[in-house]
């Protein structure tokens, strides 16, 4: 998606900045991990097909993606940083990234409304770096981010997939655009992203996994008000969320 190439999100737990080609050599070691290739259901690429994937997600209107990094030196103090450097996203500096990917359903039957659908997506990648509170945070930190510039990011995603504004057009439906509700699956084995999603308030669609041994969780249109995910940043202690200029070109 285009809307956030020049934006980054700083708070006192993490950094998140666009996926970018410097991005990659660091995330392709993390992909050749066959925990993380059974984590997120993902085959291993060369290097080659990691540049080309990150083209894709920087340009596609169906996927919104952020790297999730060690938050920028001086925004640990809550403080709102004013400025982003080059190497506050060093590759060093990497910890995983967060996904929001789009869809719309239109249900079993054909004369239903079409339900605009965001399936959120999220990798801590090294074992050294999880249980430290990253993922919460950059959890919370794009729920902010999604409520915030839900209206841009859905005009994005229906203007520019062609699928999409045909679908909606036969529909003979309008802008402004919501979200029907945001959703996440998980492996019904791994207790910790369940509970990090549950205390998110997405709740299980289902009492019995799929047939692929995920549970699916919804966070519905009801709980995506400004305020409630400002409570989650404040409970999860994560201050000084600002948006900023991300100025490293491609």
């Amino acid at each position: 998606m285009l809307l956030n190439s020049k934006t980054a999100i700083s708070t006192s737990t993490v950094l998140l900045v666009p996926y970018s080609k410097w991005h990659v050599p660091r995330y392709h070691e993390w992909m050749k991990d066959e925990e993380i290739q059974e984590a997120t259901a993902s085959e291993p690429l060369s290097i080659e097909e990691e540049y080309a994937m990150q083209e894709s997600w920087r340009q596609d209107p169906d996927k919104l993606t952020f790297i999730v990094c060690l938050p920028a030196p001086g925004s640990e103090a809550g403080s709102p940083t004013q400025q982003i450097h080059d190497a506050d996203d060093h590759p060093d500096r990497m910890v995983g990234d967060i996904n929001l990917f789009l869809r719309i359903d239109d249900g079993e039957e054909g004369d239903a409304e079409p339900q605009i659908i965001g399936e959120i997506e999220l990798m801590i990648a090294e074992k050294t770096n999880q249980r430290r509170g990253f993922g919460k945070a950059a959890l919370y930190s794009f729920l902010r981010f999604i409520v915030d510039r839900e209206t841009e990011i859905l005009d994005e995603f229906v203007s520019r997939d062609d699928s999409a504004s045909q679908m909606m057009a036969e529909k003979g439906l309008v802008a402004p655009w919501k979200f029907s509700c945001l959703s996440v699956k998980i492996g019904q084995a791994n207790e910790r992203s369940l509970a990090l999603f549950e205390g998110a308030l997405f709740r299980k669609v289902t009492e019995e996994p799929s047939y692929f041994g995920e549970f699916e969780l919804r966070r519905h249109r009801d709980a995506l008000g400004r305020e409630a995910v400002d409570e989650s940043l404040r409970k999860a202690a994560v201050h000084g969320y600002s948006e900023l200029s991300y100025g490293r070109s491609e």
